[in-house]
């Protein structure tokens, strides 16, 4: 993507930036990640204040699912940064999106009702809700309302004018390149690199300001090298392990750009990777999908406050995320099968019982929803446990999601199902 300035490197236009930040504004609020982008922003932020004899403020979101590593850097900031005057590192329970189950789309942090699940501890001197300052501020509230909010307040509480630094490169996405080429925004004194916040679509007045808009990844680790600054320690981690530097994300870890590099945080940091197991639900399907093959068998568990009615729905909309049309197969099979139990014996769809006697389940004499739902977790593509047989239609079906899937459709020693061994071996699968 071209330069939208010319004439001068990143690093020089992005300290004239800051500069004229820092002149213009009587308060200027850092936000910052435990990411890369953020972290050099501060860090550069701090190198020019330090010259210029001025202070600033930082907006930390910690939304407690994230690397320990994350936490120890800005940990590393907070303590060593000269010229931070407030840090307002929040840990609030907010509303986050849930890209690994569509049976829990959105998931709390920080959830009182859940402390026990925690994925780590809160901070020293973190703002809870047990001292939180935020007056607009309720349980549950979305990630992308507060944000504008906190703008808003900021303004609101401090004398003189006021403004937010956001680590944002155009060159991530084509809605970061719109945000900074876009006409139809208000700009302070025409600067491109700056947008007026609005709330309810009504300007306020405060503005967002991007130093680093036109960075690319390689400026980034450039500028690192250059000052010899300290870094988040799990990119060096993520790098030993295969992910390259444009494609490293530290985000919330059940975000729809990381639930792909769920695994990642299994062989990163397994302490955490177990406590997010238990944390949220979904998310060993995030693991077991995005590497390993789609028809291995299913390591998971009914959470105890699920029936195996909801468990089964939540099995099926896990897999939907990763292969909607072999949620569709197995979904058009349960159907058949709760049809044909309401015609022969009687049983209402609705009366369908969450769980029957064992022994009859495992003869193939009664419908439940824990038959379902184990045969699901079998990931048994024929759904014999439900009494049906290979069709010439599901061998249409699997060749469909080899082309799709290729080598990662099904690897013999991922189920133990001897007919999909067998047709494993037959389409060279």
């Amino acid at each position: 993507m071209p330069k939208i300035y010319t004439g001068e490197d990143v690093l020089t236009a992005a300290r004239k930036r800051l500069e004229f930040i820092f002149n213009e504004f009587d308060n200027v609020c850092l936000s910052l990640s435990g990411g890369k982008d953020s972290s050099v922003m501060v860090q550069l932020a701090d190198k020019v204040a330090q010259e210029m004899g001025v202070k600033y403020d930082i907006l930390s979101i910690h939304l407690e699912a994230q690397y320990k590593d994350t936490i120890d850097h800005i940990e590393y900031l907070r303590s060593n940064m000269k010229c931070i005057r407030d840090f307002y590192w929040v840990c609030l329970p907010l509303s986050l999106r849930n890209a690994v189950s569509v049976f829990e789309p959105k998931w709390t942090c920080w959830d009182e009702n859940k402390k026990d699940k925690w994925i780590c501890e809160i901070p020293e001197d973190a703002i809870t809700t047990d001292n939180n300052p935020f007056p607009f501020f309720y349980e549950g509230m979305e990630f992308e309302e507060f944000t504008p909010k906190f703008g808003e307040w900021y303004t609101n509480t401090h004398n003189g004018s006021c403004c937010q630094g956001v680590a944002i490169r155009s060159d991530e996405s084509l809605n970061r390149f719109r945000t900074i080429i876009s006409t139809a925004k208000n700009t302070y004194k025409d600067k491109q690199w700056t947008t007026q916040l609005k709330i309810n679509g009504k300007p306020v007045d405060i503005y967002n300001f991007y130093p680093i808009y036109d960075w690319s990844t390689r400026d980034i680790w450039g500028v690192v090298e250059k000052y010899d600054w300290q870094y988040n320690q799990v990119y060096e981690k993520l790098w030993k392990n295969g992910v390259g530097i444009h494609s490293q994300r530290l985000c919330q870890f059940f975000g729809d750009d990381q639930k792909g590099g769920l695994d990642q945080i299994r062989v990163i940091e397994p302490e955490t990777w177990e406590r997010a197991l238990q944390r949220l639900a979904g998310v060993n399907f995030g693991n077991i999908y995005a590497r390993t093959s789609l028809l291995g068998n299913i390591k998971s568990e009914k959470p105890e406050h699920m029936t195996w009615q909801e468990y089964s729905v939540f099995l099926l909309e896990s897999l939907g995320l990763y292969a909607p049309e072999l949620r569709d197969h197995y979904v058009r099979k349960i159907q058949k099968f709760l049809t044909w139990h309401e015609e022969h014996n009687g049983v209402k769809i609705e009366d369908i019982p969450d769980t029957a006697d064992k022994k009859l389940e495992s003869q193939k004499k009664v419908a439940s929803w824990r038959r379902v739902a184990r045969a699901i977790e079998r990931n048994d593509f024929w759904m014999s446990r439900l009494s049906f047989g290979e069709t010439k239609r599901d061998k249409e079906l699997l060749l469909e999601m080899k082309e799709k899937y290729k080598g990662n459709l099904i690897k013999e020693e991922n189920t133990n199902s001897k007919p999909l061994k067998r047709v494993a071996k037959e389409l060279n699968l």
